[in-house]
């Protein structure tokens, strides 16, 4: 095809990593993308499907696009990602101007829907199974010095509020020679921090065995290996699940010096009767006993969570066990939703749905409550030197934005280029993100 596409992602790294695939499959065929929708000759939307506002999003998108099939009839609308893989053809029912849409599994015949779609009309796509991994396709990522490497696709947990199975389907490991091998090629490109993605990282390689062995890889092998590849320099990789944290992956971590100190570790909801409901495989104190080994064994590592207020049937009691474990956890950062139905998961038909004036009352405390110990955990940097990799421009005209290896933002007032890893002495402290000044190097005797 010729021309220019544009890209709308939304939702997780997961998608942001799809999205880059798209792209690279469209500029391998002689596209070059552009930021202007009036522009562009092909528009994808790449969707996620976890929340309500997933669909709102996607509907009101393609309600803005109408008039723009219509003035451009040759402008080919794409639907990507999970809520393509959810709604299938009732997309195509309420957006009849999409051309194409194409499922999670089904990226690879991405080009060929576009070509098929401009012969005969819409297409769809949502095979439920593909041999072809979204890591072997093109990639045009939006960094040079960053890269997501996708090692496991699906998940078999059952979570009653999750939809993730039913649109990315059971989990599928990657080969562990074909993780090294891109690793190892984007390093060559530039790379110097890589992210390990999954929907459920930390079980990878169940599900495979080694060539000539009975043994099957796990995450903890995967992680020295890769913290073997010369040239790389730090290591990321979300999302784990807590059940999965064993001591193996902790040791792996505390021995590896490239893997980061940040952990991402879903706590969901703090009591045990909301945690059953969810089928979640733990209970408040074991995640705790949890996260304290994890402590004990890497002091200085930072910790993020997930957090869902307003679960079918959560009690103000309820409720106030989950304040009760923050306050004990003290994350240093937390992701927060309030709580909305998605259909094909259990919880959608659960009785004792909350009031959404009880779910936003709740999800205020909660807030304020993660806020607070944000701040104070931030406030405890002040001081400090740390190493930062600068990622770009910063709020500020002259400033730069970087970024610790604990995972927080660091705004420092000099203007430095992207990839770039320099010594910063932090100077001050906000919820969110951290001021700091760069060290000079010692001079060289």
């Amino acid at each position: 095809m010729n021309g220019t596409f544009l890209i709308r992602t939304f939702g997780c790294q997961m998608n942001e990593h799809d999205s880059e695939r798209i792209g690279g499959m469209l500029r391998a065929d002689g596209m070059t993308p552009t930021d202007d929708v009036a522009d562009a000759r092909v528009i994808v939307l790449n969707t996620c499907a976890i929340r309500e506002n997933a669909d709102n999003k996607l509907y009101g998108n393609l309600g803005h696009l109408k008039p723009l099939k219509a003035e451009h009839p040759d402008l080919r609308i794409v639907v990507a990602g999970c809520l393509a893989q959810k709604d299938q053809g009732v997309i195509q029912q309420k957006a009849p101007w999409v051309d194409v849409v194409v499922g999670t599994h089904a990226l690879p015949h991405l080009l060929d829907l576009l070509r098929r779609a401009e012969a005969d009309g819409p297409q769809m796509d949502v095979a439920e199974y593909t041999d072809l991994f979204p890591s072997a396709l093109p990639s045009a990522r939006d960094d040079a010095f960053r890269a997501w490497v996708s090692i496991a696709v699906g998940c078999d947990n059952a979570c009653t509020f999750c939809i993730v199975p039913f649109v990315r389907g059971a989990q599928r490991s990657r080969a562990i020679g074909d993780v090294l091998a891109e690793i190892q090629g984007l390093v060559r490109e530039g790379v110097v921090e890589v992210t390990l993605l999954g929907q459920n990282v930390n079980t990878y390689g169940r599900d495979v065995t080694i060539p000539g062995s009975s043994r099957r890889p796990l995450f903890a092998d995967l992680l020295r290996q890769v913290n073997d590849v010369e040239g790389l320099r730090r290591i990321r990789f979300t999302s784990p699940h807590p059940h999965d944290f064993t001591p193996d992956v902790i040791g792996a971590m505390a021995e590896s010096d490239k893997v980061c100190e940040h952990i991402h570790f879903p706590l969901q909801s703090g009591s045990d009767r909301v945690l059953k409901a969810m089928q979640r495989s733990y209970r408040r104190e074991r995640y705790l006993g949890w996260l304290d080994a994890i402590r004990d064994a890497i002091p200085a590592i930072a910790v993020s969570t997930d957090i869902i207020v307003g679960f079918p049937g959560e009690t103000e009691e309820d409720f106030a066990d989950t304040l009760d474990v923050v306050s004990r956890a003290r994350f240093d950062s937390a992701y927060t939703f309030q709580y909305s139905p998605r259909p094909a998961t259990r919880a959608a038909s659960m009785p004792d749905q909350v009031s959404k004036e009880v779910v936003q009352e709740r999800f205020d405390r909660l807030v304020a409550l993660q806020q607070e110990i944000s701040l104070e955990k931030a406030r405890e940097q002040v001081g400090t030197e740390v190493e930062v990799l600068v990622e770009g421009a910063g709020p500020r005209r002259s400033s730069t934005q970087a970024r610790t290896r604990t995972n927080r933002i660091v705004h420092l007032a000099e203007r430095l280029d992207p990839g770039a890893f320099v010594t910063a002495r932090i100077t001050d402290a906000a919820a969110h993100h951290l001021t700091g000044e760069v060290v000079p190097a010692p001079a060289s005797v």
